[in-house]
């Protein structure tokens, strides 16, 4: 029988290699690392290793953020951009607020419901002062809304930007439509956008401010602020 013979030979293990290359660095460290004490002053002199990390703080750079002084319309052909009225910033804040609303309550639309409450959300407008003055608040609103509206699936997601309901966008037609025949210079108020969803009489928005105690004889007190709005500015 045929004897077989087997020759053992050494293979480098790339394991050990790595443990060994690691274990002289940190010998190596460990000698740049070591603390001497200096004959002259007696103190302690620590030696750091120059191949250590450093980490630099970078400068962020500054984002420039910018405003639309334009909201949603159905009718861009309505009058030239150079004499198209502009939203005031208080009712740009009321219609970015109502989207948000909308978004919370998980609802696939921006309604006049929502328009509502981003009205009250923003909070600083006559509009919204004289809301709340006449028993339309924010919390009464929103139960309203769950009342009239039900809740959403609790799975749903609202997309970023719920596009408009078709009653929602006609209030804020509106709005700028009353603008124009005033003739008056100036921006388009949160009084407007207010008028507007009492506009639409059978909208969920104008269902609500009824219910809470508004009619036609303090919509006519409420235009009579439309123009009176100040200015907000952002500085």
């Amino acid at each position: 029988m045929a004897t077989h013979s087997f020759s053992l030979l050494s293979i480098p293990s790339s394991t050990s290699t790595s443990y060994n290359r690691q274990s002289d660095n940190n010998t190596l460290t460990q000698k740049y690392c070591k603390i001497l004490a200096t004959s002259f002053t007696g103190g302690m002199l620590s030696i750091r290793p120059q191949n250590l990390n450093v980490f630099t703080l970078k400068r962020r750079r500054s984002t420039v953020a910018t405003v639309s002084f334009s909201l949603p319309t159905a009718k861009p052909e309505r009058a030239p951009s150079e004499i198209q009225p502009k939203w005031s910033a208080r009712a740009i804040k009321a219609f970015a607020m109502a989207e948000l609303e909308a978004r919370k309550l998980k609802y696939p639309n921006t309604g006049t419901e929502a328009l509502l409450m981003g009205i009250l959300v923003e909070g600083t407008s006559l509009a919204a002062k004289f809301l709340r003055a006449n028993g339309v608040t924010l919390l009464k609103a929103r139960e309203e809304t769950v009342k009239l509206l039900g809740k959403s699936d609790m799975y749903f997601f609202s997309p970023e930007h719920p596009p408009l309901t078709e009653p929602a966008q006609r209030a804020l037609d509106w709005a700028v439509d009353e603008k124009l025949k005033s003739g008056e210079s100036g921006e388009i108020t949160v009084a407007h956008l207010a008028l507007g969803i009492w506009s639409e009489k059978e909208s969920a928005g104008h269902k609500i401010m009824a219910t809470l105690g508004f009619d036609d004889e303090k919509a006519k007190e409420l235009a009579k602020s439309m123009d009176k709005d100040i200015e907000m500015s952002y500085k």
